[in-house]
């Protein structure tokens, strides 16, 4: 349970942390550090970050923010996400995000900052943040989806399908629960077939290139949540989800 890697020229990070994928600090750390020294490692050519379980990723763990005491959970919970969303966005090779079930909070910060996105056809994706009291991954969401319908989600807390993504064309492929892994593991094999050299500095390029710096626009979002929590508002919020 937890993190694992299966390497080689196609790599697989997988997350399996029962029951639902709700990361703790160290997972989130744990999940930085796979993508991270996979990414770096000269073998692989590209990466596939999917989840076990009933859903692809359920956000934080907010049961363990509310069992500590203080604010080090939040902070720990803030710093992990930035870590594990940056190492997506800069992994030295494709990612590719194999998204089933549920893909909420910090799953869309994954899912976001991902160079590829193939889904399930029971994938759905959303940001409950307001609902809890806090903000964050709105810049990751609005890689996948467009800016009003973006902000639609935020305000009022409504998911998206699989198929509404592949519409806007940010899910690339929508299968079968049974043949995800395969179909990702197919998009990735076709990036393997190039050269390496080429395709690390492709997505070197297509960072540079990018209209918004997503690691800064994340962190301004982030002040948010602690300003939200000074006031009392996201502990309020935590509360009222655990009943």
């Amino acid at each position: 349970m937890g993190i694992t890697v299966r390497g080689g020229p196609v790599a697989e990070v997988v997350v399996a942390v029962p029951p639902v994928n709700a990361l703790a600090v160290r997972d989130w750390h744990d999940l930085a550090d796979a993508l991270t020294e996979t990414g770096a490692d000269p073998a692989t050519r590209a990466v596939v970050l999917r989840a076990e379980g009933r859903g692809f990723n359920a956000g934080v763990d907010i049961k363990e923010m509310q069992r500590t005491d203080g604010h080090a959970a939040l902070v720990g919970a803030n710093r992990g996400c930035f870590a594990a969303f940056a190492a997506v966005y800069d992994c030295q090779v494709p990612v590719i995000a194999a998204v089933h079930g549920f893909c909420l909070g910090g799953g869309v910060g994954l899912a976001g900052n991902a160079d590829i996105v193939v889904a399930s056809d029971d994938a759905y994706f959303g940001l409950p943040e307001v609902d809890r009291g806090a903000l964050g991954a709105a810049t990751h969401l609005a890689r996948l989806v467009p800016q009003h319908l973006m902000r639609a989600m935020v305000y009022t807390c409504r998911n998206v399908t699989a198929q509404e993504l592949h519409a806007f064309g940010s899910v690339l492929e929508v299968t079968t629960p049974d043949k995800l892994r395969e179909t990702a593991l197919e998009v990735a094999g076709r990036i393997a077939e190039k050269d390496p050299h080429v395709i690390r500095r492709a997505k070197e390029s297509l960072n540079g290139i990018d209209p918004v710096d997503v690691k800064r626009s994340y962190r301004f979002e982030q002040g948010f949540t602690f300003e939200l929590n000074l006031l009392g508002a996201g502990d309020e919020h935590r509360e009222r989800f655990l009943k």
